[in-house]
């Protein structure tokens, strides 16, 4: 009797039950299997290391595309996925196919045999196995949580490593103040290897610097050995004896100018110039960071009701106030009353990130979602978080009701979905979005 194949749904339904912790940071499980598996790391292309808080997706966003405008082909690697697994890795630019991918999962399984191993640990293993097997000129290579000893600090010398700004998030795993958290970040500096830093505040930069300087890692930091600002329309990066004058950013905000800036930055340290900067910085594309909905049932709900829909799956205090900022430079340019469509992870702090759009969202409709590594706040507390956030707020039973009450609620409104990356998911799964289009 024939069975159907593994769907790559069950695969990782059973790699999540390999480890009876779902977070266990350590390095000694995923050495002992990259051992096993003939230690693939040693053999991957070039790689950028990046780790932070916010914005090491739309950093590594960016350093693919300008890669790509100088003709490379480029591994990336980065979590979490939005609507299906494959996201997170891509081959030569393209994401990996669900055949490649589950033999993969089927080799790494094999090596490891009968022992613990967590679910991030033996997807990384198998990540790094496709890598090492698939010709690249380069790697991109986000850290899941942490840095020094998240699964991809493996690597003993990368081209770069790059560090994105450092915020309070995830405080149960990397520590309760910004400078604990930013000693775990920096655990991914190497020995000699180029370092660029992106914006911080005074108490992360001077870990980082402590540590790159006792590891004698040539260090660049925003705002002293390089800076970036648009004018006239066009984004203008400039060092001590350097100046390009550059076509705007793809990816919306005025937050993206120093994601851009540190990606450039991170591209020259790696030897990549002027010419794919050019074509790069216009070029990035990232999925669920502030992007215009434009199909599907929730578009055309919008739409009726006269409103307009974006998404964005930034999550804790930081990304709500770039995400305000945001949000108010597009009020200045077209008025239109916000509405915030949002959900929260139960250990996120919604009230410190809607705090932000105090006097600048007229409404905050409260959803949940299901699923997602911590599970989802109910939409009450999440509506109750907003109220103490000085915000009218109320809830629904999920997203395509809550663009309806926003419409009916405010005049031809701009409404925004966030608070989580398992939301976003969620919007562009149902809302007929492709990540897959939109992070290519």
């Amino acid at each position: 009797m024939s069975h159907a194949p593994e769907t790559i749904a069950e695969a990782l339904a059973r790699l999540g039950r390999l480890h009876p912790k779902k977070i266990d940071l350590s390095l000694g499980r995923i050495e002992r299997l990259l051992d096993a598996l003939g230690r693939p790391q040693d053999t991957l292309p070039p790689a950028i290391h990046i780790a932070g808080t916010n914005g090491k997706g739309s950093t590594a966003a960016f350093l693919k595309a300008i890669s790509e405008a100088a003709g490379e082909r480029v591994h990336v690697y980065t979590s979490p996925h939005l609507v299906r697994f494959n996201e997170r890795i891509m081959l030569a630019g393209e994401i990996v196919d669900d055949a490649r991918l589950a033999d993969a999962f089927a080799r790494c399984e094999a090596a490891n045999g009968e022992a613990e191993i967590t679910f991030f640990e033996i997807t990384t293993a198998a990540a790094f196995l496709m890598f090492s097997e698939t010709p690249a000129d380069r790697l991109i290579l986000e850290t899941g949580l942490g840095g020094r000893y998240d699964a991809t600090n493996v690597l003993a010398a990368p081209d770069a490593t790059v560090i994105t700004p450092v915020s309070l998030d995830h405080k149960e795993f990397l520590g309760e103040t910004i400078a604990e958290i930013a000693a775990e970040k920096a655990g991914i500096i190497k020995t000699g290897r180029p370092l660029v830093v992106g914006p911080q505040t005074d108490a992360a930069r001077e870990v980082i610097r402590r540590e790159a300087e006792r590891l004698d890692a040539p260090a660049r930091f925003w705002g002293e050995d390089f800076r970036a600002f648009m004018e006239h329309g066009r984004l203008v990066y400039e060092e001590e004896d350097l100046l390009w004058d550059l076509p705007a950013p793809g990816l919306i905000g005025p937050h993206q100018v120093s994601n851009a800036a540190t990606a450039i930055a991170a591209a020259r340290a790696v030897g990549l110039g002027e010419k794919a900067a050019r074509g790069g910085v216009p070029a990035a594309r990232w999925p669920a960071r502030l992007q215009r909905l434009t199909e599907g049932p929730l578009h055309a709900a919008a739409e009726a009701g006269r409103g307009e829909l974006w998404l964005d799956g930034g999550h804790n205090a930081a990304a709500g106030e770039a995400l305000a900022a945001s949000l108010g430079e597009m009020e200045a340019k077209a008025e239109r009353p916000l509405a915030l469509i949002a959900a929260f992870s139960t250990n996120k702090d919604a009230e410190a990130f809607l705090a932000y759009f105090q006097g600048l969202a007229g409404l905050v409709v409260a959803v949940t979602f299901s699923g997602g590594r911590e599970g989802a706040k109910p939409a009450q507390e999440t509506a109750e978080a907003a109220r103490r956030a000085g915000l009218p707020a109320q809830t629904a039973a999920g997203l395509l009701e809550a663009v309806h009450d926003a419409c009916d609620a405010l005049d031809g409104p701009r409404i925004l979905i966030c608070g989580s990356l398992y939301l976003a998911g969620e919007a562009l799964a149902f809302g007929g979005e492709d990540p897959q289009a939109t992070a290519g």
